[in-house]
């Protein structure tokens, strides 16, 4: 008997039908994958299973009983749990007071944390799910934060667990031990579907997976049976390149040079500790490391976000590092472009349109308008063009970001940085929370672009992307570079030594820094 059947679920938002007579069966003690591009309807399906949607038509069963969930409460009173893409924790309580949020058991609570303590540190123990239950979220990385989503599902009594896009904010040992966690799971009988656009995550972990396609199922199969190659067609609908294709390099002059570089966060903490290095015209400079040793820090101060100390030129020209002119105005005037890391919090205003978050940062391009007046017309106009060329689904510019999934507000952020021809890019996780078929899509954009002569600077913390793309890696550890490598000779190991802070006992491979 199927631990979850859905049996012709529809749902549609206004002209958008996100799910179309979708029929699934998930078996009990299995982990079960379901894959497509961003905008296919995984996750509305999903949001219908745990009740945050109710489906139009069709109907749930659960261990092959009919049931109705019309809210979350009913979802996990039937013994399902979901760990979202964006977590749901109040970032100022602690880990115990998350867990147990809204599940207070009587009127008094020191009774209900008492007991949530305790039954915490047994499944911490039981599934590798260690975290310290008095500290608070914020001050968690995001891989902990995970683990305490996991935690709340658990201690709720979920034997149904769905992660939508669960490695999209981790670092690759964050991820392999997460998979870990979910290989426990498995073992003692919990039920798990795993939303993911990671095809590698797909042939790794799962036992069979669904594919959909805009909005309809279009295959389940055994995941042993199939290939990467054909559940990248199943979701695209045509063939897809797995590789980035790209000629070699033809490096021109130096586009940014950076000399000394240092940034002290807030708390007194230096985060980049003397950076030196150089991006030539035409070239891709990627940059590796786990997640936290400063490469976000090195993006936001050459992207004008944050200050800093040192001495950084552009096209031979000073930039201001602190004080006036050390801002994304000036830094757009100095022709860099910057695609951020957190493309929620410092790339678009969720709640505004798709074509007013087209035109921030540059609603003073004489095409738009003059003085204060703006040309809103023009600008739709020009964002209807982009959603076209980029492929930007739905393609309404009047929709609001937060009605896009991740990645086609990814593609918002691109298309609006990637058309003002920028002399240099800074562009940090590109495809995080991509599919498959937009992640070839940014790939040749990030491509075309070296190609007519501009310096890139990408941060990712996939290291599959930073060889594939980059045409030299810089590999940076606790704020320092520690060392340069061409990825025509390099492989992930001796990456991987970088990344760990062990010195780079040959010469920088791949040209100067």
């Amino acid at each position: 008997m199927p631990a979850i059947e859905l049996r012709g679920i529809s749902k549609a938002f206004g002209p958008v039908q996100a799910n179309r007579d979708i029929s699934l069966k998930v078996m009990p003690g299995t982990i079960h994958g379901i894959i497509g591009e961003n905008g296919a309807g995984k996750s509305t399906l999903m949001s219908i299973l745990y009740g945050f949607y109710k489906a139009d038509a069709g109907e749930i069963l659960i261990r092959g009983k009919r049931v109705e969930i019309p809210d979350s409460q009913a979802a996990i009173a039937a013994g399902i749990g979901m760990v979202f893409q964006h977590f749901k924790l109040v970032q100022n309580f602690t880990v115990l007071e998350n867990v147990i949020l809204g599940v207070e058991s009587g009127r008094l609570l020191k009774p209900s944390k008492a007991k949530a303590r305790g039954l915490l540190k047994q499944l911490a123990e039981e599934y590798e799910l260690h975290v310290d239950p008095d500290t608070l979220i914020e001050e968690l990385n995001v891989g902990h934060q995970q683990r305490v989503e996991i935690l709340k599902a658990l201690y709720r009594e979920a034997d149904i667990l769905i992660l939508d896009e669960p490695t999209g904010v981790l670092t690759p040992p964050e991820a392999d031990h997460l998979f870990r966690i979910l290989e426990g799971l498995r073992r003692e009988g919990k039920t798990i579907i795993l939303i993911t656009h990671k095809l590698r995550e797909i042939m790794e972990i799962t036992d069979t997976v669904s594919v959909m396609r805009r909005g309809e199922m279009t295959a389940t199969l055994p995941t042993a049976d199939t290939s990467p190659e054909e559940l990248a067609e199943l979701m695209v609908g045509r063939k897809v390149l797995l590789r980035v294709d790209k000629h070699p390099a033809r490096p021109g002059p130096v586009v940014l040079s950076v000399e000394g570089l240092r940034v002290t966060d807030d708390k007194g903490v230096e985060r980049l500790r003397g950076i030196d290095l150089d991006i030539r015209a035409g070239e891709i400079l990627g940059i590796a490391g786990v997640a936290g040793n400063g490469q976000s820090e090195l993006l936001r101060v050459l992207g004008g976000i944050a200050k800093g100390r040192g001495r950084v030129t552009m096209n031979g020209t000073p930039l201001p590092l602190e004080g006036a002119g050390a801002d994304g105005r000036s830094r757009r005037a100095a022709g860099i472009a910057h695609v951020p890391e957190d493309r929620q919090h410092e790339g678009l205003i969720m709640d505004f349109s798709a074509w007013e978050n087209a035109a921030f940062g540059y609603h003073d391009d004489p095409r738009f308008g003059s003085g204060t007046l703006m040309d809103n017309r023009a600008i739709q106009d020009d964002t209807r063009a982009k959603i076209e060329r980029f492929d930007i689904r739905p393609a309404d510019p009047m929709l609001s970001a937060r009605n896009f999934s991740g990645g086609n507000q990814q593609k918002i952020v691109l298309a609006r940085e990637i058309e003002r021809n920028p002399d240099l890019l800074l562009i940090g996780q590109p495809t995080r929370g991509v599919d498959i078929g937009a992640i070839e899509f940014i790939h040749q954009q990030i491509v075309r672009l070296r190609d007519a002569g501009k310096a890139i600077l990408l941060v990712s913390v996939e290291l599959d992307e930073i060889m594939g793309l980059s045409d030299r890696i810089a590999v940076m550890f606790d704020g320092r570079i520690m060392g340069f490598r061409d990825p025509r000779i390099t492989d992930e190991k001796e990456l991987g030594l970088l990344m760990a802070g062990i010195a780079d006992p040959a010469p920088a491979t791949g040209g100067e820094g």
